[in-house]
């Protein structure tokens, strides 16, 4: 989630949970074993294919990995906009018409998803975030938290010949064999679990599958990319918010946070990362992308990098003209007293048009998020990148990636690019669910040796919480 965007609608399609056998906190190593086979299966398909069949067009190509193996988003933050929108109501938005032409707020964008786009975009399994405000913290944090992930579980029982729950990576690969799209959750934010590894475990058992550990603010146990260095890493708590994710098989998202401390999680961690929505800073010089450094040490843990689409992380001329827009619009307002045209909002909506006129917005397009995914294979490997958009996370989408029904398009630039079939699944959707495999062995592996952590933020860090974002 960057900022607040997109709109939703509501449907009288139907959406059913699959409550798939994943649920179960754990499972065997064996049975864990079995997801990476599972998981394994359809890029070993893929490999198996005769060679006349590889020789396809773009999109014949693209359809044919896409039957075989599940395209998998790493983040969409539809289920805010709901929230933000409609109140929570799912009776007030039809998702299973289009959502593009629905009225925007005044300063979000048009819903970048719906039921028919995903179809059209053949998508395989979505990762919902249920982000809420970095500003939320304590108990309201919770509850809204909890609300979100309700939320998304009423999604699949309003759509159910669409929509089913996932938790693991054998549930994924099922799901899409029925022709129907894997629903599962991510918690955008460590401030979520409100310093309680308790509330960690509940996340889990109500069935999110990864956490960020930060979100645009820091955590009383890690920083974030976009906030002052308070910890220069991870606190001892924030390692043992680690080792439990390890534990449960929860995926550890290193979207969101500073570079210190994506190198200390990985020092920690025992099963691979994921970034749910990150792009690769040797080309746009944005901390919220992930230097080259780190995507070696990606490679080395085998976790996963999903490209954001968001044109300020893909874009470095978008990058400095935001900056510079940023910059211009504190020239004309900086409350509560500076500014040129402070208190005159009519006059300063005029200069900033004039201004914008003035420096026209550089294009940014489906092609520079192509770049990034090639530049994060050429440093880190072609098992360690992905796709994750941030559709409706994002005020605007690049040229040819305006919605969820785009992602075929990317992947046929890809293969104009050399990328074979079998690379083509690896992004597409066989990097995560490989990942995903591997962290369930990793869990049955701790949950065997060990039992839940007992520890405490007051314990592990003693020291006064960080005021939220605005206090004084």
């Amino acid at each position: 989630m960057l900022a607040t965007v997109g709109a939703v609608t509501p449907s009288a399609h139907a959406c059913e949970c699959v409550a798939a056998g994943a649920a179960a906190a754990g499972g065997t190593a064996r049975s864990a074993v079995r997801a990476g086979l599972i998981a394994a299966w359809p890029l070993a398909l893929l490999l198996a294919a005769p060679l006349t069949a590889r020789a396809a067009t773009g999109t014949e190509r693209v359809e044919r990995v896409l039957a075989q193996t599940p395209l998998i988003d790493g983040h969409n933050d539809l289920p805010w906009e709901i929230r933000a929108r409609f109140g929570g109501d799912l009776a007030k938005i039809d998702l299973a018409a289009s959502t593009a032409a629905l009225p925007a707020p005044p300063d979000g964008a048009p819903l970048m998803t719906d039921i028919p786009r995903l179809r059209a975009g053949r998508v395989g399994a979505q990762f919902w975030s249920v982000w809420i405000p970095a500003a939320t913290r304590g108990p309201e944090a919770v509850q809204m938290t909890l609300e979100q992930i309700d939320l998304v579980k009423a999604l699949c029982a309003r759509y159910p010949a669409d929509l089913a729950m996932a938790y693991t990576a054998a549930d994924i690969v099922r799901v899409h064999k029925a022709h129907r799209i894997g629903a599962l959750i991510g918690v955008e934010g460590g401030h979520q679990i409100n310093n309680s590894l308790a509330v960690l475990r509940a996340y889990y058992e109500g069935g999110a599958r990864y956490m960020t550990l930060t979100h645009s603010s820091n955590t009383d146990w890690a920083d974030s990319a976009t906030d002052t260095p308070a910890h220069h890493g991870l606190t001892p708590f924030g390692r043992e918010v680690v080792r439990e994710m390890n534990r449960l098989g929860m995926l550890v998202d290193l979207a969101h946070v500073s570079a210190d401390t994506m190198r200390a999680a990985l020092t920690v961690t025992e099963a691979p990362v994921i970034f749910s929505h990150s792009s690769a800073r040797a080309l746009v010089d944005h901390p919220r992308d992930v230097p080259d450094d780190v995507l070696e040490l990606v490679a080395k843990n085998g976790g996963v990098v999903m490209v954001n689409f968001f044109p300020g992380y893909v874009s470095e001329a978008r990058r400095r003209w935001d900056a510079d827009r940023a910059a211009e619009q504190a020239r004309y307002s900086s409350p509560p007293f500076g500014g040129l045209y402070i208190g005159q909002p009519e006059r300063i909506a005029a200069a900033l048009r004039a201004w914008e006129q003035a420096h026209p917005k550089p294009p940014v397009a489906l092609a520079d998020v192509a770049d990034h995914i090639e530049h994060i294979r050429k440093v880190a490997g072609v098992d360690h990148v992905g796709i994750g958009s941030d559709f409706d996370g994002i005020p605007e989408a690049p040229v040819g990636l305006e919605g969820v029904d785009r992602f075929p398009a990317l992947l046929a630039e890809l293969g104009r690019r050399g990328w074979s079939d079998a690379q083509l699944a690896k992004v597409a959707g066989a990097n995560l669910l490989r990942v995903m495999g591997q962290a369930e062995a990793v869990s049955a592996r701790l949950r065997a040796a060990r039992a839940p952590s007992g520890a405490t933020f007051a314990t592990l860090d003693q020291t006064p919480a960080l005021p939220g974002p605005g206090a004084r």
